[in-house]
């Protein structure tokens, strides 16, 4: 992937997760696709190939505790909803925070919609000073996160951008049924502390993606998950069975 970084003639603000948050929904979609091609367990495919101790550490946590059993089909439907697990991980710019993710899923198969259910993350930012303002970014990373991958897009015409106020450009509203979210924090011995505030929401597109695949067997590469992308892949998806 090459990537270049310009100055923008637009007004910018904070942003969390730039760059790095696409970049790991490629890489861990993609290691995804190679477990299934392979027929391993996603799990256990990366832990295969990681060598990074500390990336190691919170894979293994978050399996653990989200109780992680090797599959390779979807798991069973509950009423008109496809359920289904992902998996993701990142070793945040490469030393700066360690994160894994499940993603539980339900995904309606009338109407499109990606819901959430619950969030099971391990995090490793070293020593802790602070447990309580930790677990505040952990869960608003994955709030925000879930917000990015399911309904925020930006959206233009052939002269100018259209989402220009907060009808236009959609992020979860406070109605919204918030999953269900464990955090574990794992603290090696002998570590300096870290960066904690943009690891969870780099894993959680990721993560959300491999979950529908695994209760669908569609894979979605575009970003937000809309209701209208999730029907056509679907669709798409039976018919490739069919064919």
């Amino acid at each position: 992937m090459l990537t270049h970084t310009v100055i923008s003639p637009f007004y910018t603000g904070p942003l969390r997760s730039p760059l790095r948050i696409q970049n790991n929904f490629a890489n861990e979609c993609f290691m995804d696709e190679l477990a299934a091609a392979a027929n391993v367990d996603p799990v256990e495919y990366r832990l295969r190939h990681l060598r990074n101790d500390r990336l190691r550490g919170v894979v293994m946590a978050a399996a653990r505790t989200a109780q992680w059993k090797p599959f390779s089909s979807p798991l069973a439907a509950v009423s008109n909803e496809l359920m289904g697990r992902g998996f993701a991980c990142v070793a945040y710019e490469g030393d700066n925070g360690y994160a894994a993710l499940v993603a539980d899923v339900a995904v309606n198969g009338t109407t499109g919609v990606v819901r959430p259910v619950k969030f099971t993350i391990a995090v490793d930012c070293g020593p802790i000073s602070n447990p309580d303002g930790l677990r505040n970014q952990v869960e608003g990373g994955l709030l925000q996160g879930a917000s990015r991958a399911l309904v925020e897009e930006v959206t233009w015409d052939a002269k100018r951008v259209t989402s220009v106020d907060w009808e236009g450009y959609t992020s979860l509203r406070l109605d919204y049924e918030i999953p269900e979210i464990e955090a574990i924090f794992v603290v090696p011995d002998n570590v300096k502390a870290t960066g904690a505030g943009e690891t969870s929401i780099t894993v959680t597109p990721a993560a959300l993606g491999n979950a529908i695949f695994n209760a669908s067997g569609a894979r979605l590469r575009h970003l937000p998950f809309t209701p209208t992308r999730m029907l056509a892949a679907l669709k798409a998806e039976q018919q490739a069975r069919s064919a």
